[in-house]
């Protein structure tokens, strides 16, 4: 007796459907979140500390960027509750206009103390080896996280979630640059590393409150950052709504 074998055709695995997309790049936008309130609260008091100009601005700045996890983060929780998005998008404009505007203020704060510092006008930034701990970190988990956001934006075309999957990866930037003034100040002495790392956050502060203050969500082309080449999303899409 033989037996009969039906063919049933390719098998194609399917993804995860747009719901779970959404509640997971909601858990993302959640856990940046966390990270960014933890790290804004001991980049601060450690920069205080040390007297630490770059460390004390890149605490800032995580609180600034804070508003922007929490405001994608509401929005996808709109979507999750099947309702319309136009609410969490105005939400998001305005706060992304505040954002912008407290990022530009925060780089010119930076200018000024760090030229006054190494103008010889304040106290040398000591040490901090807590501040090297949490830019370590911070330089491996954001771009994790960054990757991970950009990846469930490709796939459910959302340019909120992608502009804030960019910001996590501009962070571990200036986490890069913090992590090199204090390596240098903490091995060699070299106090003025500290402002020289934190008049290198400037032009990377003041191209996210521009991108805030204008509106411009989109980072397109993977080679803008090392850190996203592997997730980069297609920008030819703008659209945050399923088709």
């Amino acid at each position: 007796m033989q037996r009969s074998s039906a063919s049933s055709g390719p098998r194609t695995a399917q993804g995860p459907n747009r719901e779970t997309l959404v509640r997971r790049g909601f858990v993302l936008c959640a856990l940046t979140l966390a990270w960014n309130v933890v790290e804004g609260v001991v980049g601060i008091w450690a920069g205080i500390e040390a007297d630490s100009i770059a460390l004390f601005g890149f605490g800032v700045d995580s609180f600034v960027e804070t508003a922007s996890a929490a405001v994608v983060g509401w929005r996808l929780h709109y979507e999750m509750r099947g309702r319309a998005p136009a609410a969490a998008e105005k939400a998001e404009r305005r706060a992304a206009r505040i954002a912008g505007t407290l990022l530009l203020l925060l780089a010119a704060y930076i200018l000024i103390d760090s030229v006054r510092v190494l103008a010889g006008y304040g106290a040398e930034p000591g040490p901090s080896t807590l501040g090297i701990v949490l830019t370590a970190v911070s330089l491996v988990l954001m771009p994790l996280l960054g990757r991970a956001k950009l990846d469930v934006a490709r796939r459910i075309e959302s340019r909120a979630l992608r502009a804030d999957g960019y910001e996590s990866i501009s962070c571990a930037w200036l986490s890069l640059a913090v992590l090199a003034g204090l390596v240098l100040n903490a091995a060699l002495g070299w106090w003025w590393a500290d402002p020289a790392a934190a008049l290198a956050l400037i032009p990377l502060i003041v191209r996210e409150g521009l991108e805030g203050w204008r509106g411009e969500h989109c980072a397109c082309g993977p080679d803008r950052d090392p850190f996203a080449r592997r997730a980069a999303p297609a920008c030819d899409k703008p659209v945050d709504a399923p088709e």
